[in-house]
């Protein structure tokens, strides 16, 4: 069994938990409910609205001061904004400006309104509210050669409901991924009302990171026809030829990557490639702090969130005032420790599904929750070279029928969707599981893919070390079947590479603790029953950041506003507001 057969690539890490309840708030459904990230169309490379952003060179012209702005003027909170960007008039520069840097950090945010910035079928409902703004923030391609090329990355927000004198300035908001949108984020929040109390003390401030969504240029590898395609072949891993096979895939991909990215904006696509990890993210997230007239960074980043946090509190320590990071993301794992640590998480998640479903019946996984893997596999190893036909004319993969059931164990909240899908498979029906797996994918009802899934890998392979030893890679293989039989194909544990691999460019992040001095006290929340990103991940974390720790009882992945734990929104909206830390042992259900 190969690490690519088995997860079809590695777990994105992302906010689900947190989109589940939006979804449900806001009336959303997935197979009768809702389950996960909303669907999402992709782009044709060039994206919505983007024309007036870029010329075909790929050189964007940096917006003088007093170009556009908003009409509604922004004030002073107590301690950290200054009104530029806010306002749409600048006074004087939001905090320090790296040398060189000063034309991106004095722009200003040219806001208006949010239709044209829609990249997917459901942001064109969600960006439809007059309450939201957007943007472009204006940034170099390489933070090397400030004076080079410029690409641009798209912002969302929704200003305080607050007076002047509430208002305290801006928070900047992240969902994971990588490879997720903030700007659609946000605007789900906007809309399902789940953070009021945070909104009335600050704008809600959503971005999508470089290359990704409606940020230009966006890192979109595949077509839609062509991401049907891979999803409906298996990798496998039994035989020599099937191994070569499945690394051809690999190789393909990054070759798409390599030839698509960056063309329509006259980029090389290695260039933009080596450029769109964290550290490049967290640099421009300094500059987008700027720009929305913020003296002080206070930041909410969720799940892969938690690395764009603690890799700008790194570089800019200073410049921060608060930071919620919920579901951590280990700094010091490297890829395989972290993939044995996820690979656990979900097969106790797997684990308490089943007892749940015991007693929840109908439950075609039994009544013994001991037997439930091996029912499992009974109901979805048949699947390997011989896929169910699908009423949309798509077939369903074993691989897509294990994501299918990873996406739900994201959150308790959609037991009762696995538990009819899986009933279905069990009749010959895998659209419940292929639904599912569409949204994680971020896969809408007309065909439309998001670019998530491309900048999940492109981001990944720039910030992590590779394995390329095939015999670690084996050995990885065989010790992931053993952290998560339920997902166990059957198959050899064969070398299989990741497509990291081939990846043109070198990671630009390595594996290390983190020391930190000067970091203001930071908040970090831990879920115990996270089954992607593991509990003691989050302790670690708070241990090396010397920050105060939240712990979370529970079965989902993250839990800051939007999962209905109203002792986890009081703790950290206390926290983001007045600083306050929770007490040492804190503990929220």
């Amino acid at each position: 069994m190969s690490l690519r057969s088995r997860r079809a690539r590695p777990i994105r890490l992302t906010a689900l938990a947190v989109a589940v309840a939006l979804l449900s708030a806001c009336g959303s459904t997935v197979a009768g409910t809702a389950v996960a990230v909303s669907s999402r169309a992709s782009t044709d490379g060039s994206g919505s609205g983007s024309a007036s952003a870029s010329d075909p060179s790929g050189q964007i012209t940096v917006p003088s001061n007093g170009a556009g702005g908003s009409s509604t003027p922004g004030t002073d909170g107590p301690g950290t904004s200054t009104g530029s960007g806010s306002s749409g008039t600048s006074t004087e520069p939001a905090g320090p400006v790296p040398s060189g840097l000063g034309k991106y950090y004095d722009q200003q945010l040219a806001w208006g309104g949010c239709a044209q910035y829609a990249t997917t079928d459901s942001d064109q409902q969600y960006y439809a509210s007059p309450r939201l703004q957007c943007a472009r923030l204006t940034v170099p391609l390489s933070y090397s050669d400030p004076s080079g090329k410029t690409i641009t990355v798209g912002v969302l927000r929704q200003r305080s409901t607050g007076s002047a004198d509430e208002r305290i300035g801006s928070v900047l908001m992240n969902p994971g991924g990588p490879g997720e949108s903030g700007m659609s984020f946000v605007a789900q929040l906007a809309l399902a009302g789940v953070a009021s109390t945070l909104n009335q003390r600050f704008d809600l401030v959503g971005f999508d990171p470089r290359g990704i969504g409606a940020s230009q240029p966006a890192i979109d590898c595949q077509t839609d026809a062509e991401r049907d395609a891979t999803r409906a072949t298996d990798a496998r891993s039994d035989t020599p030829a099937q191994v070569a096979a499945t690394n051809q895939i690999a190789k393909t991909f990054v070759q798409d990557c390599l030839d698509r990215v960056g063309k329509q904006q006259g980029i090389d696509g290695r260039t933009f490639l080596a450029n769109v990890g964290t550290r490049d993210v967290a640099r421009d997230m300094d500059v987008l702090r700027a720009a929305v007239g913020d003296r002080k960074l206070t930041y909410v980043g969720y799940s892969y969130g938690t690395r764009i946090g603690y890799v700008y509190a790194e570089e800019f320590a200073g410049n921060v005032r608060a930071m919620i990071l919920d579901g951590a993301v280990a700094p010091d794992q490297d890829p395989a420790t972290e993939a044995l640590g996820q690979a656990k998480g979900f097969q106790d998640a797997f684990d308490a599904y089943a007892t749940w479903c015991a007693q929840n019946q109908p439950c075609v996984l039994g009544t013994d929750p001991a037997k439930a893997t091996a029912v499992f596999q009974s109901l979805t190893r048949p699947l390997l070279g011989k896929p169910l036909q699908l009423s949309d004319g798509r077939k369903l993969s074993y691989a897509d029928a294990v994501l299918g059931t990873i996406t739900a164990l994201y959150s308790d909240s959609a037991r009762p969707t696995l538990s009819k899908a899986l009933l279905d498979l069990s009749k010959g029906d895998g659209n419940g599981l292929m639904a599912l797996a569409d949204s994680y994918y971020n896969r809408d009802s007309s065909g439309h893919y998001s670019n998530s899934q491309d900048a999940f890998q492109a981001v990944r392979c720039v910030d992590e070390p590779r394995m390329t030893d095939p015999a670690e890679i084996t050995k990885l293989n065989t010790e992931l079947t053993a952290a998560a039989p339920f997902e166990d194909s059957g198959d050899k544990p064969g070398a299989t590479a990741d497509l990291c691999a081939f990846w043109p460019v070198p990671p630009t992040l390595q594996p290390h603790k983190l020391d930190i001095p000067d970091l203001p006290k930071v908040l970090v929340i831990s879920t115990k029953g996270d089954p992607a990103t593991p509990y003691q991940s989050g302790v670690d974390l708070a241990e090396q950041l010397k920050a105060g720790l939240l712990t979370v009882e529970g079965s989902r992945h993250t839990a800051y506003l939007a999962a209905g734990i109203g002792c986890a929104d009081e703790v950290g909206n206390a926290y983001l507001i007045d600083l306050t830390q929770p007490a040492e042992g804190k503990v929220c259900s």
